[in-house]
């Protein structure tokens, strides 16, 4: 809705219409938003929220209110089927973040992510039910090394460009998202972390890793660079399509918000019953790197 927005009042400056126009746009019904993982070794991992309106107004209350309180969340492996237990975590300023994962009372029915496996999600809230499916799949893409260089074109002999070599196995089909640590940071995905193996498959290659962003900060013009002295580790984690095609459509979009000239894209979820979000399968590798200064 924002970019169809945008594209109209973008036309109406065009043609210099003078009329005054009025948008009188409708709330929508707040949908139940999904973030639901499972990574190899790790378990389960489920945020449920409530959609907020384009035009609502964000605060810290608002946030705080959205979580979806009080559900029942299952799991399977396709052998054990495991009841999720909400959790939460004290923020400042009173301030609670809810979560759920495994049930540390009922460990006869948990389990832990693995390779090669195909995991079901279903989700009981405020009276309807939602479900999804995803897949750890097999590590098709190996990290030979990382290697670094400096920055082409900075003016600052401190930036550098972090390089990775890796190799995919033959096959078409392969996905990857990855993200990369800063330091003392938190893993954070690149602006554009997912990638599939059209034009790399069966190849062994070198390509640029860009810096992970926190995206609720402003991005400075170097962003995709690290610093001589950083210490860099890289998560490369095999992903299955769903995983893909739900970044790679949330990436997009985000990527377009205020051109007022990109394409609108519905983001892919594999949330049944017109959720928002995904359930998303990871199979991860590290490799770490310290740049000297």
């Amino acid at each position: 809705m924002k970019h169809v927005l945008f594209l109209i009042i973008a036309s109406l400056i065009l043609v210099s219409c003078e009329k005054g126009v009025t948008f009188d746009l409708d709330e929508s019904s707040p949908k139940i938003v999904v973030e639901a993982t499972i990574e190899t070794n790790e378990p389960p991992f489920i945020i449920l929220s409530k959609s907020q309106n384009y035009f609502a107004q964000i605060t810290p209350d608002i946030l705080a209110n959205s979580f979806v309180r009080n559900a029942e969340v299952y799991v399977s492996n396709g052998t054990l089927t495991h009841k999720l237990k909400e959790y939460a975590i004290p923020l400042s300023n009173n301030y609670t973040f809810y979560y759920y994962s495994t049930d540390s009372s009922s460990l006869a029915t948990a389990f832990l992510g693995q390779i090669n496996t195909q995991y079901s999600l279903r989700i009981l809230a405020e009276g309807k039910e939602y479900t999804g499916s995803t897949k750890i799949p097999t590590i098709t893409r190996r990290i030979d090394s990382l290697f670094w260089k400096q920055a082409p074109g900075s003016s600052d002999s401190n930036k550098v460009v972090l390089m990775v070599k890796a190799t995919d196995q033959p096959g078409y089909g392969d996905y990857i998202r990855y993200f990369t640590k800063r330091n003392s940071e938190s893993f954070y995905p690149a602006f554009n972390s997912v990638y599939d193996d059209q034009i790399i498959d069966g190849t062994t290659y070198e390509i640029e890793v860009e810096r992970g962003v926190d995206r609720t900060q402003d991005l400075p013009d170097d962003f995709t660079l690290f610093e001589k002295g950083d210490t860099v580790t890289l998560k490369l984690s095999q992903i299955d399509k769903v995983t893909y095609d739900f970044w790679r459509t949330m990436e997009f979009s985000y990527a377009n918000i205020g051109n007022p000239f990109g394409s609108p894209t519905k983001v892919l979820s594999n949330i049944s019953n017109d959720a928002l979000g995904y359930f998303g399968g990871y199979a991860p590798q590290f490799r770490t790197i310290i740049i000297p200064r």
